[in-house]
């Protein structure tokens, strides 16, 4: 039989690339990524694997070509940064929500038959349930971030029902690991390698409560919600069984990296522990439907931390011995 053939948006990226690997020895797994902030280092083992990149950005350009003959597009192309930057609100509306229309009207138009989806946990905002399961109501995003993830929940459900799109969701928490290039596990760690002996740490103490997960964890839970959704159209949660505050963050990778005596410096951040506005102060996620499938995560929140710092720090150009 002809192997199938699957197209990752954002394949350079830090999950993309990561899945990639999991599915090269299977499919033929296209990676399609404009290479910012995605890299092509962060691909190496995929692409040396069989897996082919066709530098693109999914807001320029017809993109059936792309997909067209493929069996199921992941697509994990967006912003990824909860906070807004310079630019504003614009890259979170364009990056996001226009960039979803884009590949779903390719989609669409090649008749692919599965579309698969990396959302995030902010699309809840400060849900009233903790650890919260995905039917949870209303969602009341409190980020752009989250309303722009939630907009293309919104147009992926349209799709589904309405073109015959087989779409599946993933509500994911914070996703850590040696790849990484955005969030606080990685802001630490590349802070204590310029100065082992103080660090600077976004919020007040003890920051917020939120589930962290390692990338391997992710791979594996995305691919069994894969196999087991059923159409046309799936959604869940995938995190840890528990959440850690940020001091813990601190303290687990001080600890995993043998630097004793850090002194801490909280920058304060927006009040009441968030790092900035928009910041949910505590998320944990009802893990239930997919562990259903079989799938549980294999790490903790600290141990997934751990592991990440360790990965991130061993990344580092130069770094204080530990």
């Amino acid at each position: 039989m002809a192997r199938p053939r699957v197209v990752i948006t954002g394949g350079a990226g830090f999950i993309g690339s990561h899945l990639a690997e999991a599915l090269v020895p299977e499919a033929d797994v296209v990676l399609v990524d404009r290479l910012r902030p995605g890299r092509r280092e962060d691909a190496a083992a995929a692409l040396a694997a069989g897996a082919r990149l066709m530098k693109r950005d999914v807001l320029r350009g017809d993109l059936r070509p792309l997909v067209r003959r493929a069996s199921a597009v992941y697509h994990f192309a967006a912003n990824p940064d909860v906070r807004l930057g310079r630019e504003g609100t614009r890259p979170h509306v364009e990056e996001n929500i226009l960039a979803t229309w884009r590949v779903l009207e390719a989609c669409r138009a090649a008749r692919v038959p599965r579309v698969v989806f990396a959302s995030t946990s902010t699309v809840y905002g400060e849900a009233a349930i903790v650890p919260t399961p995905e039917d949870y109501a209303p969602l009341e995003p409190i980020s752009v971030y989250g309303a722009s993830k939630l907009a293309c929940e919104a147009l992926l459900s349209a799709y589904a029902h309405t073109f015959g799109v087989h779409a599946i969701v993933f509500r994911l928490a914070n996703v850590i690991g040696g790849r990484s290039h955005h969030g606080v596990v990685h802001d630490l760690v590349r802070k204590l390698g310029k100065d082992p002996r103080r660090l600077e740490i976004i919020g007040a103490d003890p920051g917020t409560s939120k589930s962290y997960v390692h990338v391997d964890d992710v791979v594996a839970g995305i691919r069994a919600g894969v196999a087991a959704a059923g159409a046309p159209w799936a959604v869940y949660n995938l995190g840890s069984e528990d959440a850690i505050s940020v001091r813990a963050i601190a303290d687990a990778i001080c600890d995993e990296l043998g630097l004793g005596g850090v002194a801490y410096a909280w920058t304060g951040g927006s009040g009441t522990g968030r790092g900035w506005s928009g910041d949910v102060r505590t998320m944990a996620l009802a893990l239930d439907r997919l562990e259903r499938t079989g799938w549980r995560p294999t790490m903790s929140s600290e141990a997934s931390v751990r592991r990440a710092a360790r990965e991130l720090w061993d990344r580092l150009p130069r770094r204080p011995r530990a």
